[in-house]
């Protein structure tokens, strides 16, 4: 079997963080949605069945955790931050694809989220 493209994801990953240009937002904090999506070659795990052979997703959990309990004014710099910190840590990702968002923000709309969507790799 050949795979010609493989991934990782992790999906609806929530936390509560302090994000956020007003100051109320680093105070009383808010909920986080983020999605992620890694291109990684996985044929080698697909075959010996060993977990060090791909990206173990919990330790891609513990860093974008890390990451969000950093306060920030913006979504982009926190993003910009867990897809660095991902590169680094984990060799094997060719790409990744990020998706944050704040539930219900501060910004008098009816709105359930805000955010922003990351694609980048690793060229």
């Amino acid at each position: 079997m050949k795979i010609n493209n493989s991934y990782i994801l992790l999906e609806k990953i929530r936390c509560y963080a302090y994000h956020g240009v007003a100051p109320q937002e680093n105070l009383i904090g808010n909920e986080y949605l983020i999605d992620l999506k890694l291109k990684v070659n996985i044929s080698k795990a697909a075959q010996t069945d060993e977990v060090a052979d791909t990206v173990n997703y919990a330790e891609v959990h513990h860093v974008i955790m890390t990451e969000m309990a950093v306060p920030s004014k913006l979504l982009e710099h926190v993003g910009g931050r867990i897809i660095k910190k991902l590169f680094e840590q984990f060799p094997t990702i060719e790409e990744i694809e990020l998706r944050l968002s704040k539930r219900n923000p501060p910004m008098g709309a009816d709105i359930e989220s805000a955010g922003i969507e990351l694609h980048c790799s690793r060229k």
